[in-house]
This record gives C-alpha cells, structure tokens and sequence, in this order.
C-alpha cells in the first residue's frame, strides 16, 4: 500500500512525562516520519535529551524535538520534570506543575499550528486549545485495551457485570479499585480529566496494542466510547547502536531458547525490600534463570510461591505447550501485520486533518 503523501503532514505529539509513555509515543513518531510526516515531539528538556541519542541522523530530518518548560519551582528543579529516577513523593508536584504548563503548551500550538496533535490520557485541555485553531486532537494511550475496557466499563456500568469473564480483578485488586472509585467521588470527580481527554479525542483514539492480542477488548473500547479505536502496536523501542542493549543481547545469545524469563514491574512502581526478596526466592524456587499473571495475597502482596508456580507452568511444564506455541505464533503474526495498522492509520489521520473545519467546541465538549 502506498501511503506516501504529496503534502508533508506536520504532527505535534505530546506524551505524559514517563518513559513508558515517551517510548512508544517516540517509536510511533519515527513510524510516521518513515510515511512523509514531520513530527513536533514536544517534552521537557530533561526528557528530550535523554531520547536524544535514540533519533538517527536522517530520523532528525522529520523529527523536532520541542522543549515544553514547566514552571519554575524550588521543590521541583528541572532534572526532576521527569517520572524517571523521580522521588515518589514529588510525584504530586510533577503532576501539578504538567497541569499548570497549559499556556507553554498553547504558545506552542499556535507557533507551529501543526496539521495535527496527538496527545495522552492526562492532558484534558489539549483538544480544547487544538480545537481552537481547528486542528483536529487525537489521544493516543499507551496501557492495554483490555485494562482500559474494565477500567471505563466499571466506571460508567456501575454494578453491571464486565463481559469477558477472563479478565476480572480479584481480591486485593478488587478492593483497590473499589477505593478509587469511592476516593473520585468523594474528591471531586477526580476522574474527569482522563475522561474529557478520552471523549474529547476527535473521532478516533489510538492505542498501543494489537488485534491478535486484544481484538474483542478494542471493539468494546469503540462501544463504550463511541470512537473508532486504531491499535497501532506493539511499538517496542528499537535497537540504535546503543552499548547497554548490545550488552544485553550478548548476554542472552549465551542462553538456550525459553530459559530466560524478563521481570519487568514499570518505571512508577517500587517494590518493597519483603517483595524483593518474594520475587527472587519466587525465581529461585522456579530453577530457571512469556509473561502471565501472579496472583497477589488478599493484602496485595507477593507470594514467592505463586511466582514459582507461574514461570514453572509457563516455561517449562507440559501444560504451558500451548502457551509457548501461541507466544510464538503471535510473534509471528505481530510483525507481518505492525506495519500494516500503520498504513491504515496513515490513510485515517490524513483524512481528519481534511476535516479540520469540522472541530469546533460546544458547551466545553468537541464535537
């Protein structure tokens, strides 16, 4: 499919401050560049210089970086405008101080005035100040759709059962959200903000995951929106020469295959000094050296046996074969089929921006 454009299209994306945000909104900019797209990637200066090093010569041809500054604050210095190595008590203050950077962001769309804005699930007033100039805002979020269904599912079917029985949160999960939902309420609707960003999203709303994963949850996502939702993933960062990954792959080639299992827990969540050593005695029980659920304790916490019996089951016992196989023929599908959920994207995001004239504001809602 040729998706070259005659016009280069000209897009300001703007990720929450988080490497698991930057990272695919990052590999979704240099996707776009590939297709004749000029992208403003817009960050805070300690963010942008740390992705620096990851954009190639020819990519800074398409792709600007675009330096958002936060206000000014004593208990807030420039290196910690990032989630990134950021104390978790300051976390509130980056909140707040990306909350009060608004009109940096507006002097910034109104400068470039792009074709369109791609922006994440915090930013509730990107789509107002687009619709301003009539650029077409479309949110683009980087957690699984399956979460995300259950997540607004829950939050608008109060007390109506979630249709995939497969995915349901349990015990310590359970009383979580339960909580959060009580705490929106009783603050003020604190909730508002992602949801206005999400129904505010023109038309479409992109999201980081792919039909062969999440199909039947993506098509409830455009129910329950009313959107057209575009899985556009998974966008994994890609390998630029960096030594830290050569070291890595180095490392693994000496492995035999499916004996090595990734622990990953996000860039936001600290583990305990009890739920480190939970996790390494778990890795340790297991005798090895595919990711599925570990079931957590009624108060939250891991169990070094339940990390056991889970790795156990998927790599290496009779009746993980299923499992394996279909890691491996997902794979396999993932990547012939990436590159074509691009070029519709492409086909979808060129056809808005033709639009344009048709984003206005209404009541504080787009429409």
């Amino acid at each position: 499919m040729d998706t070259k454009q005659t016009t280069k299209m000209r897009v300001l994306m703007q990720p929450w401050l988080a490497h698991g945000h930057i990272s695919p909104y990052l590999e979704l900019a240099k996707k776009l560049a590939n297709r004749n797209f000029t992208i403003y990637f817009c960050s805070t200066p300690v963010n942008l210089t740390s992705i620096r090093k990851r954009i190639t010569q020819e990519q800074s041809l398409s792709i600007k970086l675009v330096q958002l500054h936060l206000p000014s604050s004593p208990d807030l210095p420039p290196h910690h405008h990032t989630t990134n190595a950021l104390p978790p008590h300051l976390m509130p203050a980056l909140k707040s101080a990306f909350d009060n950077s608004v009109p940096e962001f507006s002097a910034i769309v109104k400068t470039l005035n792009p074709d369109l804005v791609i922006y994440d699930y915090n930013q509730p007033w990107v789509p107002t100040i687009a619709a301003e100039l009539h650029i077409p805002a479309v949110e683009f979020l980087t957690p699984g759709a399956a979460m995300c269904s259950l997540s607004l599912h829950r939050y608008n079917k109060p007390g109506v059962e979630f249709p995939f029985p497969e995915i349901q949160l349990k015990g310590f999960f359970q009383t979580r959200f339960r909580r959060a939902v009580e705490e929106t309420f009783r603050e003020g609707n604190r909730m508002q903000g992602p949801l206005t960003a999400l129904e505010n999203s023109f038309k479409i709303i992109l999201f980081n995951t792919c039909r062969e994963l999440e199909g039947k949850y993506v098509d409830y996502l455009s129910i329950l929106t009313g959107k057209k939702i575009f899985p556009v993933g998974p966008l994994v960062q890609e390998i630029v020469n960096e030594t830290e990954e050569t070291e890595v792959m180095n490392w693994l080639d000496k492995k035999n295959d499916s004996s090595t299992v990734f622990v990953s827990f996000g860039s936001e969540f600290f583990l305990s000094k009890e739920e480190i050593e939970e996790v390494a005695h778990g890795l340790e029980i297991s005798g090895l050296g595919v990711a599925m659920e570990v079931e957590r304790e009624e108060d939250g916490r891991l169990s070094r046996h339940e990390i056991a019996k889970v790795i156990r089951k998927v790599v290496v016992e009779e009746s993980g074969e299923g499992m394996r196989v279909k890691a491996k023929e997902f794979c396999n599908n993932v990547r012939l089929r990436g590159e074509e959920a691009i070029d519709e994207l492409v086909e979808e995001l060129v056809q808005l921006c033709k639009e344009k004239n048709l984003v206005k504001i209404k009541s504080g809602q787009l429409y």
